[in-house]
């Protein structure tokens, strides 16, 4: 099976380490992966703006790019429920469906699809505090979000459980948004500021060294609220530490 690797536009230009272990990642688990050097945007930033008409180039783009692979793999919830569930610029061609339905999010393809019950080559001895994002959670299923009745259950951190030396720690509102919220956090910068300062402290108060988190955008937001505020915090991918990565 060929799988291709799309690495969403703000983790190839801020935090290409994430896309590097992701791809180490999977290669570890002898998955064939491939990377289309001429992928861009998904389109999510129009869409969430509103302009979804204006996105259908980029969506015809990006399934040029992907539509010859089995699967497709990405780090990032919130563009992996942009092409499953938002890519409707265009007309949806036996490709476009082949492609919506066969992205993936890494933590859900490791735990659904591969079955990973061992990361043999990770230890990660640090307090982590993991951070559920709106759209892992609530539109991909990555958990049991609070406000639904229902046995609980969290991928990722069934994932991290089987780190060495990692202890996960539980903020007291522990699926609360962080205030990123893509162009939110542009058109309510007050709101989205304080909603990430009030993350960060829920986190630390629980003992967290570490925020991690399968959505790089709302690490992103976290960390740069963080360290405006001299909050101690460290922030890390779920990618990086199933990979082995140390503090």
């Amino acid at each position: 099976m060929q799988i291709g690797l799309f690495v969403p536009c703000f983790i190839d230009a801020f935090y290409p380490e994430v896309g590097i272990a992701t791809l180490e990642l999977l290669e570890r688990f002898g998955c064939k992966v491939d990377y289309p050097f001429d992928q861009t945007c998904c389109g999510q930033p129009m869409v969430n703006a509103g302009c979804h008409p204006e996105a259908a180039a980029t969506e015809q783009h990006f399934v040029n790019q992907f539509e010859k692979y089995d699967v497709i793999v990405a780090p990032s919830g919130s563009c992996v429920h942009q092409v499953r569930d938002n890519l409707t610029a265009i007309k949806q061609t036996d490709k476009v469906k082949h492609v919506r339905t066969n992205t993936y999010e890494l933590v859900e393809y490791l735990h659904d699809v591969l079955k990973v019950d061992a990361f043999p080559w990770a230890r990660f001895e640090h307090r982590v505090g993991y951070h559920d994002s709106c759209n892992t959670l609530r539109n991909l299923g990555h958990g049991q979000p609070s406000e639904l009745h229902g046995k609980y259950f969290s991928k990722p951190r069934a994932l991290l459980e089987k780190v060495a030396g990692l202890e996960l720690v539980a903020p007291s509102r522990p699926d609360e948004c962080c205030g990123f919220g893509g162009t939110f956090s542009v058109t309510e910068p007050e709101v989205s500021g304080q909603m990430g300062r009030d993350k960060i402290a829920d986190h630390g108060r629980a003992g967290a060294e570490y925020i991690v988190s399968a959505d790089t955008s709302c690490l992103m937001h976290q960390q740069g609220c963080a360290k405006r505020i001299g909050a101690p915090i460290r922030f890390m991918h779920i990618a990086e530490i199933l990979n082995g990565a140390a503090a």
